[in-house]
């Protein structure tokens, strides 16, 4: 499985229930099975940033989707970065010559 943080922000619908955030994490943890994915953390965040997520997702197009159907509740926006372990580097670097 590849890894993604998921960077997050509350919109205007997001921050007007946010007293809901913790039980929609919660059904996103389980909305996440229907893409092959799994949100494995969720931190809520002080800065630029309202949510840190990190999700495990068999590829792109699965991290996508997941991500998608996310963002269309309308709760958040995300911005996703594809993670890669020091074990996955290697072979990265490996390419380099």
């Amino acid at each position: 499985m590849a890894t993604y943080v998921a960077l997050c922000n509350f919109t205007d619908q997001g921050v007007r229930s946010v007293k809901d955030t913790t039980k929609r994490a919660d059904a996103v943890r389980e909305a996440a099975s229907k893409f092959g994915a799994k949100m494995t953390h969720i931190y809520w965040t002080l800065g630029k940033y309202d949510l840190v997520t990190l999700i495990e997702a068999p590829d792109d197009a699965a991290a996508a989707a997941f991500g998608l159907a996310i963002s269309s509740a309308g709760n958040i926006r995300l911005q996703t970065l594809r993670a890669f372990s020091q074990d996955e580097m290697g072979p990265i670097l490996g390419k380099l010559g």
